[in-house]
C-alpha cells in the first residue's frame, strides 16, 4: 500500500509539471514513511539528517514526510527537522500536489493528518504507475482488528471501503490502458463492504474478474476471521482470479494467538487451510508469522514450527517481534519481553525450516508447464517472472522477453526460493505491445 501510495503522490506531481530527478538534483524530496516496524522508523531520521545537510546547501529545496511515521509523529518530525517543509498522514495522500507548492510559492510549513472517515475516493487517472502491466488498486483503508502487537489502526484509522463501482471504473481505465494483472489491497481485504450494496470481497473479486483484458487478478492481505464462503467460491472459481493465498497465521500456538488479539485458535486456521485447499485447484498459499512475541515460550515456539510443518507453506515472511508505540503489547513492561538473541536463534529456525519446505514443493514442481508473467531480467540477464501462484521462475536458454509479456514455461529445476524454466512458447499482452 506504502507503493501505491508513492505511485499516487508521484502522479499528482506529474500532473503540476514535475518530473522524477536524478539523485542529487530534485528541488523536492518526499520521504513515505513505514512505522510497522522500528528499524524503517530509525531510517527516516536518519535521512532526514542527510536531507538537512543539502538544504543548508540548498535553500530552496522542498522536504515533505508522509505516510505511517508523519500520521504518528508529526510534531516530533517538526522539532527534531525544522527543515522540513511539510507532514502529510496517511489519509491525505490527495493533498501532495497543493503541499508541495504551499512549501514552494509561499514558503510556509504545511501538516495534514486528520484521518478521514467517509470512503477513500482516488484521482486514479493520475496515478504514476511504477509498471506498464502490473498495478495494485486500493479497495479498503485501515483496520478495525486491533491486533496487540500492530500500529496499522493507529497510523491508517479505522476501516473504509471504496464504492465498487468506482474500483471496478479503475480497473477498466488500467485495462484499456495496457495493464493484465491487478492486486487488490487492503489491510485486512477480506473485511472489504461495498458502501453502496453491501457486498464483500468474494462479489468484488466475481465482478473484477470479468473486466475485459484482465488476465490475473490478486487480493493482499487477508484475516482468517474473515474467509467466509463467497471468498472461497470466487478462487474456486478461477478464469483470471489468481490461486494464491497471503492468509498470516502470526503464531502455532493458541496461548500467543489469544495474547496477540487474533481471535481465531490454531485448530480453526488449519481447517481454513485444508478447505482452501481442497476447493481451490492448485492453490498456493503464503503467510506471515511473528517471533519472540512477549511472552513467547519454547513451548509456544514449537508450537509454531509444528504448524508450519503440517501445512507446509508454498512461502512465508517471519520477522521478529517489534514493540510499536500506543499498542497494547508495548504497554505490558519488560517482564514479558523474549531476549533478543533467543527471538533471533528462534526466527533463524523457522526460517531454516521453511527453506526445506520449499525447496521440497518446488523440487516436486519440476516437469510442470505454467503461464508466467515476464516482470524483467535477472543478475544472469535471463528473464524472470511470475506464476499465476505467485512463484518466480528464471527462464534459461532464451533471449530475453518483452516484459508484459507471458510465456508459457517448462520447470526444470526447483530451488528454495525460485524455479529455473525452459520455454515453450510466449505471447505480448493483450491489447498493448510490450517493452
Amino acid at each position: 500500500m506504502n507503493v501505491l501510495d508513492g505511485e499516487r503522490m508521484a502522479g499528482q506531481l506529474e500532473a503540476r509539471g514535475f518530473r522524477k530527478a536524478a539523485d542529487g538534483a530534485a528541488d523536492v524530496v518526499i520521504l513515505n514513511t513505514c512505522s510497522v516496524r522500528e528499524k524503517a522508523e530509525a531510517k527516516v531520521y536518519s535521512a532526514l539528517g542527510v536531507l538537512g545537510a543539502r538544504k543548508r546547501e540548498q535553500p530552496d529545496l522542498v522536504i515533505g514526510v508522509t505516510g505511517c511515521v508523519a500520521q504518528v509523529e508529526a510534531d516530533e518530525i517538526l522539532e527534531r527537522a525544522p527543515w522540513v517543509d511539510f507532514v502529510l498522514g496517511t489519509g491525505q495522500v490527495e493533498r501532495l500536489g497543493e503541499a508541495v507548492e504551499n512549501a514552494r510559492l509561499e514558503r510556509r510549513r504545511f501538516t495534514s493528518y486528520e484521518l478521514p472517515q467517509e470512503s477513500p475516493v482516488y484521482q486514479f487517472r493520475q496515478i504514476m504507475r511504477g509498471s506498464a502491466y502490473q498495478a495494485y488498486v486500493t479497495v479498503i483503508e485501515g483496520c478495525d482488528q486491533f491486533c496487540t502487537f500492530c500500529i496499522v489502526p493507529y497510523t491508517r484509522g479505522r476501516e473504509r471501503s471504496r464504492a465498487g463501482s468506482e474500483v471496478l471504473d479503475e480497473m477498466r481505465h488500467l485495462a484499456a490502458s495496457g495493464y493484465t494483472e491487478v492486486t487488490l489491497l487492503g489491510q485486512t481485504v477480506n473485511a472489504y463492504r461495498d458502501p453502496e450494496e453491501g457486498f464483500g470481497l468474494g462479489e468484488l473479486l466475481r465482478r473484477a474478474a470479468r473486466v475485459e483484458g484482465i488476465r490475473r487478478l490478486r487480493f493482499i492481505t487477508s484475516h482468517p476471521r474473515m474467509v467466509d464462503d463467497a471468498m472461497v467460491a470466487a478462487l474456486a472459481r478461477g478464469g483470471a482470479i489468481a490461486p494464491y493465498l497471503h492468509l498470516p497465521a502470526q503464531s502455532g500456538s493458541d496461548r500467543v494467538l489469544f495474547r496477540m488479539k487474533r481471535r481465531y485458535d490454531s485448530r480453526g486456521y488449519r481447517a481454513l487451510i485444508r478447505r482452501f485447499r481442497s476447493e481451490v485447484a492448485g492453490i498456493a498459499i503464503s503467510s506471515d508469522f511473528i517471533v519472540g512475541f512477549p511472552g513467547e515460550t519454547e513451548e509456544d515456539f514449537q508450537e509454531t514450527l509444528e504448524l508450519v510443518r503440517e501445512v507446509r507453506f508454498e512461502s512465508l515472511f517471519a520477522f521478529r517481534y517489534s514493540s510499536r508505540p500506543g499498542t497494547a503489547s508495548a504497554r505490558w513492561g519488560s517482564a514479558s519481553e523474549i531476549p533478543e538473541a533467543v527471538s533471533a536463534d528462534r526466527l533463524s529456525r523457522l526460517l531454516d525450516l521453511q527453506e526445506r519446505i520449499q525447496l521440497e514443493i518446488n523440487r516436486s514442481l519440476e516437469g510442470r508447464q505454467f503461464e508466467v508473467l515476464i516482470e524483467g531480467e535477472d543478475r544472469k540477464g535471463q528473464s524472470r517472472g511470475r506464476t499465476p501462484c505467485n512463484r518466480i521462475v528464471h527462464i534459461e536458454g532464451a533471449e530475453p522477453i518483452a516484459p508484459g509479456s507471458y510465456a508459457r514455461v517448462r520447470i526444470v529445476r526447483g530451488l528454495p526460493n525460485s524455479l529455473i524454466g525452459k520455454l515453450a512458447r510466449a505471447s505480448r499482452p493483450e491489447g498493448k505491445a510490450a517493452g
